[in-house]
């Protein structure tokens, strides 16, 4: 058991590697086509170009070469005889980012995707849970799009976020606050790459097809084709926070997670817009301004609290009694805490199944590295409520609160 633990820390570590290779592939592919489409000049009326079928050009320069990339309003005259697709980068990034759910997620359900005091629920049912998420998130906007609605780009957006911010609502309810960050990033990159599976590449391979019969393209393939390109383009900041999110529990561990998701994502689109609105040639701050506040607002709201002051002794009560209730645990007892809640995990060599190594390499399986790791037992165990992961090792709140007064009297 401790050697497949270990050969899944591996695999885990290997296909994070790829999957981030690839993502940068993909959205670095999408984030310059994107400006290259906004950037781009018409050339002048009769020129050459013009005659050729172009409907904007670029000159650039990068690594010591000068660059004319062309764009023609349908197709070009003939088809070139070596054409580059791009769609193995969304591909890889998807499969990637699927076997990454699998590996860090399904495979030890138990501990990373079940929390129960959100939802009692079998590990089958969680992977269920979050498998259905991805379905039913690809099916709805697919079909959202596909409707007249589909015609109507800013309401469209506005329905999007709505069923987003939704979904990680439901998602918050049955699984763990981690797990359902995960999935609704998981969701929204699904749609990405059915954008480019189910519709890009379909849209480019009949024009390419038509030109091969001799026939005109229809450029209302191009245009579908465009529309879901943009749409990744926005979806893209909010999915790059959603894959990062399992470090900061900060925010998936509040009690309104799903709104705190929802506010990041609309700062994310609003930055996003500034970047792709200046690629035309306009500056308009009041949107990055605006995902700033945001984001400044949603930190000032999960801000840590003070610790309330202990409330004074009431009539009657002893002075000893009124010690020992604020008064913070010996060291012996937050020892016993730990051992019996953490270290099943936290230790040299964890006991918790799917477990080879400590998580982030925290270990406190010995008096000393409790001491040196108390601020960090303070923050996820007692001020965000983080770990244990799930809450499976049953962790009392009034533990808790021991471990909060040693650590407010000193940690000694």
């Amino acid at each position: 058991m401790e050697l497949l633990a270990y050969g899944v820390d591996w695999l885990n570590l290997l296909v994070r590697w790829l999957h981030l290779i690839t993502g940068i592939a993909w959205i670095g592919a999408s984030f310059y086509f994107v400006w290259l489409d906004n950037s781009i000049r018409p050339p002048k009326p009769g020129s050459d170009l013009a005659k050729k079928g172009v409907s904007g050009e670029l000159w650039a320069v990068h690594g010591g070469g000068f660059y004319n990339p062309q764009k023609y309003l349908v197709s070009p005259a003939e088809l070139p005889s070596d054409l580059h697709w791009f769609k193995w980068e969304a591909y890889a990034t998807w499969i990637s980012g699927f076997s990454l759910l699998f590996i860090v997620y399904y495979f030890n359900a138990q501990a990373m995707m079940i929390d129960k005091s959100v939802a009692d629920l079998t590990q089958f049912q969680a992977i269920g849970v979050g498998l259905g998420s991805l379905l039913v998130g690809w099916l709805f906007y697919d079909a959202l799009c596909r409707s007249p609605l589909g015609q109507k780009d800013g309401l469209l957006g506005i329905i999007m976020f709505v069923f987003i911010v939704a979904m990680a609502y439901v998602l918050t309810k049955f699984l763990s606050g981690r797990a359902a960050y995960i999935h609704v990033g998981a969701m929204i990159g699904t749609m990405m790459v059915g954008n480019v599976l189910m519709l890009i590449i379909p849209g480019q391979r009949k024009l390419v097809e038509a030109m091969e019969q001799g026939k005109s393209p229809d450029p209302i393939h191009g245009k579908k084709a465009k529309q879901r390109s943009v749409h990744n383009n926005y979806f893209t900041l909010p999915v790059l926070l959603i894959m990062i999110s399992n470090h900061y529990a900060m925010t998936y561990s509040h009690a309104y997670s799903w709104a705190l998701l929802g506010a990041i994502i609309a700062a994310g689109v609003l930055i996003r817009h500034f970047f792709n609105l200046r690629h035309h040639g306009r500056t308009a701050w009041q949107f990055p301004a605006a995902g700033v506040a945001i984001l400044a607002a949603v930190a000032v709201v999960i801000a840590p609290r003070p610790a309330a002051a202990p409330a004074p002794a009431i009539a009657g009560e002893t002075a000893g009694a009124a010690h020992a209730s604020v008064s913070a645990p010996d060291f012996n007892r937050v020892q016993a805490i730990v051992n019996q809640r953490c270290v099943s995990c936290h230790a040299a060599q964890p006991t918790q199944p799917g477990f080879a190594t400590a998580p982030a390499g925290i270990m406190l399986h010995t008096p000393e590295l409790i001491h040196q790791n108390a601020a960090k037992i303070n923050q996820q165990a007692v001020v965000l409520k983080a770990m244990p992961i799930g809450n499976m090792t049953n962790i009392t709140p009034e533990e808790r609160s021991e471990l909060g007064a040693w650590f407010a009297a000193g940690a000694n």
